[in-house]
Order: C-alpha cells, then structure tokens, then sequence
C-alpha cells in the first residue's frame, strides 16, 4: 500500500476527488496547511512572535491505495493539480506497512 500526499491549491481540492472517483478511488483526507514557500511565490502574512514569517495558504489532501494503484493516482494528483504556475505544490508517496480499520479490524488493502 502507497500513500499519496499532494500540498495543493484549495481550489484543486474538489478536481482531485473526481479525478480520484474516476479511477475507482474513493475517500480521502483533507486538511487546511500553510506552506512557507520562497519570497517570489510569497502569500498571506501572519505575524509570529517579534517577526513576521509569510504562508501560503493551501490544503494537503492524503490517500492510501494498492500499490497498483499508486502511479495511475499519482499521475491524476499531478495532472489535475497542474496549471503550469510556480507554487503548485509537491506530491509525496510513501510507503505504508500496515492499515487497520477500527470498526471491523480489516487489515491492510481490505481496510483501506
């Protein structure tokens, strides 16, 4: 099992979930990030202690999938994502040893 880590414009998030449905791919998880980034590609200001650090505003959407599955989804995270800017945003897959479904105690691809 692959997990797939995509930090995202917040406008891509709902893109990404069809592209993901259309592949057979249901469920994931969002949750809003802030991203620091290099002073070209530089967003919203928040205020820290004696200094300012800037954020990107974005979103960090993860899913776990059959390894076979991984690169078809990689690839429709990319594309879907992709509207040839700087600041896009990055893909991580790892590696996931185990997964447990804590209703009914599937292990592995069954829980996912």
């Amino acid at each position: 099992m692959k997990k797939i880590e995509a930090i995202v414009k917040p406008v891509r998030v709902e893109d990404i979930r069809e592209a993901l449905d259309r592949l057979g791919i249901e469920g994931m998880t969002v949750s809003e990030v802030r991203r620091y980034g290099p002073p070209k590609r530089r967003g919203r200001v928040y205020f820290q202690g004696d200094g300012e650090i800037e954020y990107l505003p974005n979103v960090k959407v993860e899913v776990v999938v059959p390894d076979a599955s991984a690169p078809a989804a990689v690839a429709a995270v990319v594309r879907t994502a992709k509207p040839g800017r700087n600041g896009e945003g990055q893909v991580f897959v790892t590696e996931i040893l185990r997964a447990v479904r804590i209703r009914t105690e599937e292990c592995n691809e069954a829980a996912i």
